[in-house]
């Protein structure tokens, strides 16, 4: 609710989209797809990296959008209003809402499995200590737990390529194909991105689909 009003200023400078045709332009799809804008504002991103991004926080009709600068200029208005469209896809689907569900029940699982451990006295007598040791039952749990965390790491990203999917459909039947993956392609270049990574690293890896398959699906 406060993250671009009182967290992020105190890291980077947020000033307000100038008027003009990109204000106007994302203005109009906002208002075309009933998006709660309520912000925009330009991200000094520039003097960390050249990354290129846009997000919006908010909670009920307080939205406010962000773009970085860099992300302003590398991409015409098109692109830009077409990665919107993506994020806002994000929000229309509900992903936010599910994504965050997820990560609570998560969370709720690791401090269980966490609970059952930090007090069991035969956790520390496995590894060879006389009596409960809570940081050798901490030790073993971050050891134990890890393989347990890299299967449901595995899911979510599973969950998280399929909401990717989602989005770019949503800016495709929204907005239009073109302009998003003219974007895509441009913050592939910015990024280094590896155009044929090995199906099996994607799968463990991968919380985004690689390149050429969101490029494919797009053009269906």
């Amino acid at each position: 609710m406060f993250y671009t009003s009182l967290i992020l200023p105190l890291f980077n400078k947020l000033t307000p989209l100038p008027e003009g045709e990109l204000k106007t332009a994302i203005e109009g799809f906002s208002k075309k797809v009933n998006f709660p804008l309520d912000n925009i504002f330009v991200i000094d991103g520039s003097k960390r990296s050249k990354k290129a991004n846009a997000f919006f926080s908010g909670i009920g009709k307080k939205k406010k959008i962000v773009l970085y600068d860099t992300l302003i200029d590398n991409h015409t208005t098109e692109e830009l209003v077409a990665v919107l469209a993506h994020e806002v896809g994000h929000f229309k689907k509900k992903h936010i809402i599910w994504s965050y569900c997820l990560s609570v029940l998560q969370i709720v699982f690791t401090l269980f499995v966490l609970s059952r451990m930090v007090l069991n006295e035969n956790v520390s007598l496995a590894l060879g200590a006389h009596q409960l040791g809570i940081h050798l039952n901490l030790l073993a749990f971050g050891i134990l737990f890890s393989p347990i965390s890299g299967i449901t790491g595995i899911f979510m990203n599973i969950y998280s390529r399929k909401n990717e999917f989602e989005a770019d459909a949503y800016a495709r039947e929204t907005y239009e194909a073109a302009p998003m993956i003219s974007a895509l392609k441009k913050l592939s270049v910015d990024s280094l991105s590896d155009l044929y990574p090995h199906p099996l690293y994607v799968f463990f890896h991968y919380s985004h689909p690689p390149l050429l398959q969101r490029l494919e699906a797009l053009k269906r």
